[in-house]
């Protein structure tokens, strides 16, 4: 398993984290940089740059914790099916990591599946910018 969550701090109080692909632990790994990145930080971040550039997706309740430590509440996703055992929806419990800091996201060609799932719910509830591209 290769580490899907990289962060670094771009300048005093602005995190960079790159997710490249959705996995099991993504969400724990994501709540993780942000602790470390507000650490070293002194204590706040005053804004976070997400990189989901060509990440293919993955485990979609890791996108959906990931975009719920993000968004204070309102709906993260829904599925629908003909089976009514098939809807379900998820929405976020009210505990934002950044306590409202901006976030802007990066998104290519490449982001699909679980990583829109994160980029569309931030830009829904406006709590992120979008950067980039898309197919179609």
């Amino acid at each position: 398993e290769v580490a899907s969550v990289h962060s670094r701090l771009l300048e005093p109080g602005y995190g960079y984290i790159r997710i490249s692909q959705f996995q099991i632990t993504t969400d724990e790994d994501f709540t993780e940089a942000i602790a470390a990145l507000t650490h070293v930080a002194k204590g706040s971040l005053h804004g976070l740059v997400l990189d989901l550039r060509n990440n293919p997706g993955g485990v979609m309740q890791s996108s959906v914790a990931v975009a719920d430590s993000l968004l204070e509440n309102g709906l993260i996703v829904y599925t629908k099916g003909r089976l009514p055992s098939s809807q379900l929806k998820y929405r976020a419990s009210g505990n934002d990591l950044l306590d409202g800091a901006p976030v802007v996201v990066l998104i290519n060609a490449g982001s699909a599946s679980a990583a829109e799932i994160v980029a569309g719910a931030l830009k829904h509830h406006k709590r992120a910018t979008l950067l980039g591209t898309i197919a179609g």
